[in-house]
């Protein structure tokens, strides 16, 4: 097959820069010149998606004209040059009408973390001329607030929720001067289908969109220190932190991320993993009860808020097909504000529990009415940067420490948690044992892991075929669901990647960042001495102690949810 595919490829001669080399039909010129390691700046292209050459930062010469290098495919025999006063200079002016936009919201600053100001300096402007001329009221929502002053009309938040997330929350509305991102019929975020992703955040160049902080708050409740603190963290958070302290992406800092948090001033640091762990064990419970009734099929997981909320506004008749259990760290605060304040002879109202997570749509989560959430903030991993800065830390100079207990004890099944695959594979590690009394002769399912969109397998259970599937990313999800009646269980996270690429992580988190991030927990899962979630002896203490066993009136009253119809308009 590939020797076909290279007799079927075109290739013809063009001059780059002076020089001839041979380029094969169908790239572009930005693709050309990347591939000789040539850097040509860039603002509105996103990988893997067409262009819409809207800032026009990429201007090369080619055939003495001015083009745009990521949406123009040179002809044979084209003359190519990259770097001439012209397209210098033209590049410099486009740069600076691109500023007029975002002028007086934020000045061109080496300092300051977004594209636009990188580029800026990149490109010799050291000043703009134009004063602001936007006067935009800030968009409001639970998790992501968006404000049209700093926006520069680029595009990639568009193209983001149209053709990565298929959401289509929001798009280009006025015309000529007036155009601007807008949500339909110019509502409010919270009116919108908008699922909270974030995954807009992560992908706008000057930080015109951001998440609704929670940081404040917590400052306040730290520094009171009135009540019983209580910090959890997601297990994706371990691989991603460390990005923001200046070491290798995918780098495992649990341990400093364990001490920073306490040197923050929490009075317990606990993890997230565990409340993986306990999802695992009402999730495959869940699962297979379904198998001995025979139905509903599929079962689909329901660990991530930004799935619940495409599913609420876009796929009514899903409902049945969800499995009922709360998120991992919902499941952990109710745990947090019940069986451990039980044992430490507190009262609910007493604690305080703070989740770091890689999510926005996890801030919106914590306040669903039906959920009587047990999370009283939330704080992306951005926000816990800023959080152990804020405290004078010095994250790399510290030691390494262990979460606390009885809430710190965990599996490598939990771990997965934080990449696409890895809440089936934890699923089906537990699911397989319980309900065949055997073994797995390994417990990994490798058929499920990796950054492809769609991932399916399948595994037997006594006499039955179990088909299970996982998708990330919401135009997958939609791909995967139009079969959705071939499976048994499937695997849903609205993000590329899964949490490691969650609209929370640090910037720049890219599909290539995302995929290393999760290989760096199926390390850590490799590693552990415990990989099952049915083996942790903290999970089976708390069934033992206070919840009977898996699907319980009392694990049902305590870590279970349902749902309500939105309207996707």
């Amino acid at each position: 097959m590939t020797d076909k595919k290279i007799k079927m490829e075109k290739k013809f001669k063009i001059k780059l820069d002076g020089k001839t080399i041979n380029v094969i039909e169908g790239q572009t010129i930005l693709e050309i010149c990347r591939a000789k390691g040539l850097t040509i700046p860039t603002l509105c292209k996103q990988p893997g998606l067409r262009s819409e050459a809207r800032c026009r930062i990429c201007l090369v010469e080619m055939d003495k004209k001015l083009v745009t290098s990521c949406s123009t495919y040179p002809s044979p025999g084209a003359s190519i040059i990259t770097k001439t006063d012209r397209v210098k200079n033209a590049r410099r002016r486009n740069v600076e009408l691109i500023m007029a936009h975002h002028t007086g919201s934020c000045n061109i600053n080496e300092d300051e973390k977004n594209e636009l100001c990188y580029l800026a300096k990149e490109v010799g402007l050291e000043e703009t001329r134009f004063k602001k001329v936007r006067n935009y009221k800030p968009t409001l929502g639970s998790s992501v607030i968006r404000d049209d002053n700093k926006c520069i009309n680029c595009g990639r938040c568009v193209d983001t929720c149209s053709k990565i997330q298929r959401v289509n929350a929001i798009d280009f509305a006025g015309r000529g001067f007036n155009e601007h991102v807008a949500s339909y019929f110019e509502k409010n975020l919270p009116e919108t289908s908008c699922i909270k992703c974030g995954q807009c955040i992560i992908n706008c160049p000057v930080g015109a969109i951001r998440e609704r902080e929670h940081i404040d708050d917590v400052i306040e409740v730290l520094n009171k220190k009135k009540k019983h603190i209580v910090v959890q963290i997601a297990p994706s958070i371990r691989v991603s932190l460390g990005d923001d302290f200046g070491y290798e992406v995918g780098t495992n800092v649990e341990g400093k991320m364990v001490s920073a948090f306490r040197e923050c001033g929490f009075d317990k640091v606990f993890d997230v993993d565990l409340g993986a762990d306990m999802t695992i064990m009402e999730e495959a419970s869940e699962f297979l009860r379904r198998l001995k009734d025979g139905g509903p099929f599929p079962m689909i997981t329901t660990c991530c808020p930004a799935w619940i909320l495409f599913m609420e506004s876009f796929y009514h008749d899903m409902f049945h097909n969800m499995s009922s259990c709360m998120s991992p760290h919902e499941m952990l605060g109710m745990l947090t504000k019940t069986y451990y304040a039980k044992k430490v002879g507190l009262k609910k109202s007493d604690i305080v529990v703070v989740s770091v997570m890689p999510c926005t749509a996890k801030k919106y989560e914590s306040t669903r009415e039906e959920l009587q959430s047990g999370v009283d903030y939330v704080l992306t991993t951005r926000e816990a940067t800023k959080l152990i800065k804020h405290f004078g830390i010095d994250f790399r100079k510290l030691k390494d420490s262990k979460f606390d207990n009885p809430l710190g004890v965990s599996t490598g099944a939990g771990t997965i948690f934080g990449a696409t695959g890895g809440v089936m594979e934890a699923a089906l590690r537990t699911a397989y044992e319980l309900g065949t009394n055997e073994k797995l002769k390994s417990p990994d399912f490798k058929s499920i892991r990796g950054m492809k969109g769609i991932k399916t397998g399948s595994v037997m259970v006594n006499d039955v075929e179990i088909k299970y599937a996982a998708a990330h990313g919401g135009a997958n999800v939609r791909k995967l669901l139009e079969n959705a009646k071939d499976y048994h269980f499937i695997e849903i996270m609205a993000c590329p990647g899964g949490c490691v690429g969650g609209g929370g992580q640090p910037i720049p988190t890219t599909e290539d960042i995302a995929r290393i991030r999760g290989e760096a927990l199926h390390k850590d899962d490799d590693k552990d001495n415990m990989r099952k979630s049915h083996e942790n002896p903290v999970v089976k203490k708390i069934y033992k102690e206070f919840l009977g066993e898996p699907g319980s009136a009392k694990a049902h009253e305590i870590l279970h949810t349902f749902y309500k119809k939105r309207s996707e308009f």
